[in-house]
């Protein structure tokens, strides 16, 4: 199985995926790593995405995807998959792909990215985030104000995972 944490930049998907992976002993895959350098370029300087920019990113990660199912490797995947479009094109035709949705206030996830350090996603382009987010309908939804080993212990339960 792969645990796709999806949501807008800021939510917590890297530092929950990797509390989780480490919970779960299995891989992180950070989807960030993916983009080209031209997609990190346009970021930085504070212009959105559009479905063009994203289309070699998404076709890179569901080929991974589509890998580790055949090979039946669980990983714990951070991923904004923000749209249906995207989330239908990570979901493995075995449907191995189990989405996690982390959410929160605006104003709670932009205090969160005004925070850190080293990111090349700037808080400009969050409202951009929060308009493009399409809800998607087989996911598991947690609320990401509680800390980090809070919001691991709601996913396993949640997924019925063994940790």
């Amino acid at each position: 199985m792969i645990i796709a944490l999806i949501g807008v930049s800021g939510s917590g998907k890297t530092a929950v995926g990797r509390a989780l992976a480490e919970r779960l002993a299995c891989p992180f895959v950070d989807a960030d790593d993916f983009h080209p350098e031209s997609n990190i370029e346009k970021m930085s300087s504070g212009e959105p995405l559009n479905d063009d920019d994203r289309r070699p990113w998404l076709t890179a990660l569901s080929q991974t995807i589509d890998e580790l199912c055949t090979k039946h490797i669980q990983v714990v995947l951070a991923c904004s998959a923000l749209k249906h479009d995207y989330q239908e094109l990570l979901q493995t035709s075995d449907d191995c792909v189990q989405f996690v949705l982390l959410h929160g206030s605006f104003e709670l996830i932009q205090s969160r990215i005004e925070q850190r350090r080293g990111h090349f996603m700037p808080a400009a382009l969050l409202q951009s985030q929060f308009d493009t987010l399409e809800l998607p309908e087989d996911a598991v939804q947690v609320d990401v104000t509680p800390s980090i080993p809070e919001i691991v212990d709601e996913i396993i339960s949640r997924l019925h995972l063994q940790s």
